[in-house]
């Protein structure tokens, strides 16, 4: 026996005729006999396919041994979901799941029509799929009635109570009848899930589903060390050489998504975006048009992070580093979806590596440190895609043998060639440019980062360090400054306790070596000097403690404590010596 014939027949039917020919972990964690009947907690990670799994453990109560539903009435299931796009998500999958058995399914969610809502589910449905918000709404003015329910469903449960819902899932459920079946599934089980399943299931079987391999097994990760200021370039050079059919490109905030979204618009992206201020008319067509092909790419925030499955998702681009591992998880768990294969690429600015390390290393996953790619790899990649071109090799008809003939005869078949070339390479956006400098490879797990960006660059000392409050964000201006460069001359920057080393590109060393030795570093008091050797410096180094006694020191002309640049500096200065004449006025 296989395990579509413990299925009721008719999605059993529905499920072949899907083309699957076997079941999910989870799925097939439903047909258990410790499954039948029962209360059941479920945690299984994203993209594990649940939504079929509860579709199939919620049938035999629904259908109580008939082969088809009756006529609809009132609701017997309810499933409650966090967002909009995974309530659309969830109904679109039962729809499927239960047409052979003649189900009706309506919606309850926010942003959509309340009144042609109330038409839906006074016209009857056997399944209703909502958010709590719009649900408890319905409920509140009478137009759903749960005397008749047999099942409830909470998918992502965790994620509702994250999102502030539990006073509404506890009004739901405190509304619907007693000898109801309830489902939670969560992709964690947190003490607050357990707290609700105490209270609202009835000896709940825990069954909690592992992957057969490590977690996100099907996803590759890759870390992009950037300069902070070619952070989209970044990311256009990872969208044309990935060239990924859909790509999701995750944002921190709606103003971010808006801005990188035109950016990718104006440079010939078919691109779409999603975030929390867009309606859901607008969020469902985006989606829509991410499902029929006409856009590629899909920028958002967060609101996407859950629940959503599109269709051949081989790409996702953390633009902006997430805030925790759950949060990197989830993004990323929109690609590498029931068995298929992923690409996950953080884009991560030089200052933010150690996070990025840290935070790979707290969701227990192994990244490839690699640079952005470049025009030459991109170009590359092109000529590959070109080259094995699947048109090229196959079959010529006869009607077109004959055009071809004909172009043949007035073109050389090297001008025909170009013209093909030209073509495809008009299809694509051109590349960016974006900084050389070779990454050495590092393992995350044991928390190593590169020492150096250029390679065979020259490192020279300034003679400022912790002891004078120096930061990245003042030293690199005034080093740019000195030595006549722009940023992206410079490499690493390590602040030391009495002074700070940096690394110059190796074909700007050089100049800004003369430079510095005609005019100095334009600060009193501070000077800059070449490193002997080019090795980078030791990142930990002794600090120096001296004793000082408690006489006020008179003003200095030489630069103390930090360059005139520094910010706050001079008015720290002031108080100071404020401070110091009335100590002595006091005396």
């Amino acid at each position: 026996m296989t395990a579509l014939d413990k299925i009721v027949p008719a999605l059993a039917g529905a499920i072949a005729a899907r083309g699957y020919d076997t079941l999910t972990a989870v799925q097939e964690a439903m047909l258990e006999d410790r499954a039948q009947g029962r209360d059941l907690l479920v945690s299984a990670q994203t993209g594990s396919g649940k939504t079929v799994a509860f579709g199939v453990a919620i049938a035999p109560v629904l259908l109580g041994g008939a082969e088809r539903l009756a006529q609809a009435g009132r609701p017997l299931a309810l499933v409650i979901a966090p967002t909009r796009e995974l309530a659309i998500q969830v109904r679109r999958e039962l729809e499927w799941l239960y047409a052979p058995a003649g189900a009706r399914i309506a919606s309850c969610v926010g942003g959509m029509d309340m009144r042609a809502e109330r038409r839906a589910l006074d016209q009857g449905a056997h399944i209703v799929v909502g958010t709590p918000g719009r649900l408890r709404d319905h409920i509140t003015r009478n137009g759903l009635d749960m005397s008749e329910l047999r099942a409830v469903v909470l998918d992502e449960a965790d994620e509702m109570l994250d999102l502030g819902f539990r006073e509404d899932l506890e009004f739901i459920l405190s509304a619907a009848p007693d000898d109801r079946r309830t489902l939670m599934f969560s992709a964690t089980v947190p003490s607050s899930i357990e707290q609700l399943a105490r209270k609202f299931q009835k000896r709940a079987e825990r069954i909690e589903v592992m992957s057969d391999g490590k977690q996100h097994d099907d996803i590759e990760y890759r870390t992009m060390l950037v300069s902070p200021s070619e952070r989209d370039q970044a990311i256009i050079n990872s969208l044309l050489y990935f060239d990924a059919t859909n790509t999701l490109v995750f944002c921190a905030t709606r103003e971010a998504v808006k801005r990188l979204t035109s950016r990718l618009a104006n440079r010939g992206f078919r691109v779409v975006s999603l975030s929390g201020e867009l309606s859901q008319a607008e969020r469902s067509n985006a989606l829509q048009a991410m499902r029929d092909g006409r856009a590629r790419v899909c920028v958002a925030t967060d609101v996407a992070a859950r629940g959503l499955d599109l269709p051949n998702l081989d790409l996702v681009i953390h633009a902006d580093l997430p805030s925790n591992p759950e949060t990197l998880l989830h993004r990323s768990g929109r690609t590498g979806r029931a068995g298929r294969k992923g690409i996950c690429a953080i884009i991560v600015p030089f200052h933010r590596r150690g996070s990025a390390t840290r935070l790979l290393k707290l969701a227990q996953l192994d990244s490839t440190v690699m640079s952005a790619p470049s025009v030459a790899d991109i170009e590359a990649r092109n000529r590959e895609r070109i080259l094995s071109d699947p048109a090229l090799s196959e079959p010529i008809g006869e009607d077109e043998a004959a055009f071809a003939g004909e172009l043949l005869a007035r073109h050389s078949a090297q001008q025909l060639a170009v013209a093909y070339l030209r073509q495809q390479m008009a299809l694509q956006p051109a590349p960016e440019e974006v900084s050389d400098g070779p990454v050495r490879p590092h393992d995350p797990a044991k928390g190593e980062r590169p020492d150096t960006r250029f390679e065979s660059g020259t490192w020279f000392r300034i003679s400022v360090g912790r002891k004078q409050r120096a930061e990245p964000r003042w030293l690199l201006p005034l080093i740019c400054k000195a030595g006549h460069v722009t940023k992206s001359a410079i490499g690493s920057i390590r602040i030391l306790d009495t002074e700070s080393r940096f690394e110059v590109a190796p074909d700007r060393a050089a100049d800004f070596a003369r430079a510095i030795a005609e005019h100095g570093s334009g600060e009193k008091g501070v000077t800059i000097e070449p490193v002997d050797g080019t090795a980078p410096p030791a990142p930990e180094q002794t600090r120096e403690f001296r004793m000082t006694d408690d006489k006020p020191r008179p003003k200095k002309k030489h630069f103390d404590k930090a360059p005139a640049s520094a910010p706050g500096a001079a008015r720290a200065e002031k108080r100071k010596l404020k401070k110091a004449r009335k100590k002595l006025g006091a005396a």
